[in-house]
């Protein structure tokens, strides 16, 4: 997915920062548990089968969710399937933890 209709499922780390400061957020993981060993947001969830179930089963269509992985695609795709699924407020972290680490938290470790 590119051009518009991407960015208008994305939002920059600095604007998560304020997000998650303001408690109007839930952060979801999408990655590999591999991955989530290696680093991870403080505050998120991790995108179990089971959160994932209790997601699609229990909450609020209208609920703020925020999906990272590594990079930004993965979640961008998860936040397709979402939005398809009637989810309104849904958004990828664009870059991922990758841009986190660079942009907000320098000390969290990076990968490839």
């Amino acid at each position: 997915m590119t051009g518009k209709k991407a960015d208008s499922l994305q939002l920059g780390p600095k604007d998560l920062v304020k997000l998650l400061e303001e408690k109007q957020v839930k952060l979801i993981d999408v990655r590999t548990p591999e991955e989530r060993c290696l680093a991870y947001i403080k505050g998120d969830q991790f995108a179990t089968q089971e959160l994932t179930q209790e997601i699609m089963e229990t909450w609020s269509k209208e609920t703020a969710i925020v999906l990272y992985c590594h990079r930004g695609e993965r979640s961008l795709e998860a936040v397709t399937h979402l939005s398809a699924q009637g989810f309104t407020h849904v958004k990828s972290l664009r870059g991922g933890i990758d841009a986190w680490s660079r942009e907000i938290d320098p000390l969290l470790p990076r990968y490839e």
